[in-house]
């Protein structure tokens, strides 16, 4: 799906207002996240029954590790966004499974794909220290399974792709996966969260299903739910004119139901298109986070430019599609860039019914290279009206 062609018309008229300087001395932040909801508090009804508990990192059953009692620091500890119930952490105290049998040896790459493809709740054994797990392969959720997929880190988890592989996969139209429904585009499972968790290094490059993109997790289908997590360093392909999302990819969620991002960090991403955060079609919900320093390095905007391979747009987020929203609050946007529009937000519906708002947050130093919307630094809007901005900062 690409935009309408009157981007680059609108792009071209609206190039004369200037980027915000990116040189600004950036501010001194310290991630953390006060107001996030930790491992222990309820999400949605049937979170998920507790089955029998596999050892998946070892050859014996182990005890489930008891939940951290300090989470991984994530997203903006200043965000007052109040949380909704179906938004808030899973309750993992009682997992399916857990990932490992203690120490860092047991938690193994082999162990995340196989709880994956598995389903249910999942939780780490690794140990009290921080552990870095190198993701070896492509963890793949089994969409006969679940319903409800959690991976609940601790936060003492990274999951690593090394710079060579996407880290986390759930697509429920892959026939791969296993179809579950006459209807995949539009089902309400598998139902995946990840929590407590950070995600570093996944590259996505060269991944050709489903039009690429999703350098730490790729989903299509379903729900997809983040809590508290971290995402750094994480790649898609550096071209493209509608591909996108270094972190995160999601295409279609159940009766365009919102993708829930919460006290989360996203950091030093990079792509085509949406340095953080890229969709077609889908509505998000981003609350008490922290998107900076992505990029998004394509050239040629969406539709491409005659002679470049198109990209460059939403430095930190690029939406695409018709019917959808986004709603950001209680969080901060900052020294992200695009080489085309949007430095911080590009937001594109063809039809023009899509709506996005601003709600006490601060977007600031998000340089865009061509062309942004008049009077909303960094961000570059088409939709049913202009973003509503409140209790905000943009410069």
């Amino acid at each position: 799906m690409t935009s309408l062609a009157a981007l680059l018309v609108l792009g071209v008229a609206t190039a004369a207002l200037p980027g915000c300087a990116p040189n600004d001395p950036a501010p001194t932040f310290q991630s953390g996240s006060s107001v996030s909801p930790t491992a222990g508090q309820t999400g949605a009804p049937g979170a998920g029954t507790p089955g029998a508990r596999d050892g998946l990192g070892g050859p014996t059953t182990s005890a489930s590790p008891k939940p951290a009692d300090k989470v991984l620091a994530a997203g903006n500890p200043n965000g007052r966004a109040t949380v909704p119930a179906e938004a808030r952490a899973v309750d993992t105290s009682k997992p399916t499974r857990t990932i490992g049998t203690g120490t860092p040896a047991s938690c193994t790459s082999a162990a995340v794909v196989k709880a994956v493809a598995a389903g249910g709740v999942n939780r780490f054994n690794c140990g009290p220290a921080p552990v870095t797990i190198k993701m070896t392969a492509t963890a793949k959720v089994r969409n006969a399974n679940g319903p409800k997929i959690v991976l609940d880190g601790g936060g003492t988890v990274t999951l690593s792709g090394q710079g060579q592989r996407r880290i986390l996969y759930m697509n429920t139209c892959d026939e791969v996966q296993g179809f579950t429904t006459s209807h995949c585009q539009n089902q309400d499972h598998p139902q995946l969260t990840v929590q407590n968790l950070t995600f570093a290094d996944g590259n996505s490059t060269g991944e050709k299903a489903e039009g690429g993109g999703g350098g730490a997790i790729f989903v299509r289908g379903g729900r997809l739910k983040v809590v508290n997590s971290r995402f750094v360093r994480n790649r898609c392909d550096r071209t493209g004119p509608d591909l996108g999302g270094a972190a995160i990819r999601v295409l279609s969620q159940y009766e365009n139901k919102p993708v829930y991002v919460v006290g989360s960090t996203f950091d030093g991403g990079s792509c085509s298109n949406g340095g953080a955060l890229s969709s077609i079609g889908v509505s998000w919900v981003v609350l008490n986070s922290l998107l900076r320093n992505n990029e998004a390095i394509g050239s040629g905007a969406n539709p491409a430019k005659s002679g470049t391979p198109g990209g460059g747009s939403g430095g930190a987020i690029y939406c695409d599609g018709n019917e959808f929203t986004v709603r950001i609050a209680g969080t901060i946007i900052e020294n992200n860039k695009a080489n085309e529009g949007g430095g911080a937000v590009f937001f594109v519906s063809n039809n023009r019914t899509g709506t996005m708002s601003i709600e006490n947050s601060t977007v600031r130093r998000n340089p865009s290279g061509k062309f942004e919307t008049r009077g909303f630094p960094g961000i570059f809007f088409l939709g049913a009206r202009n973003p509503t901005v409140t209790n905000s900062k943009l410069s």
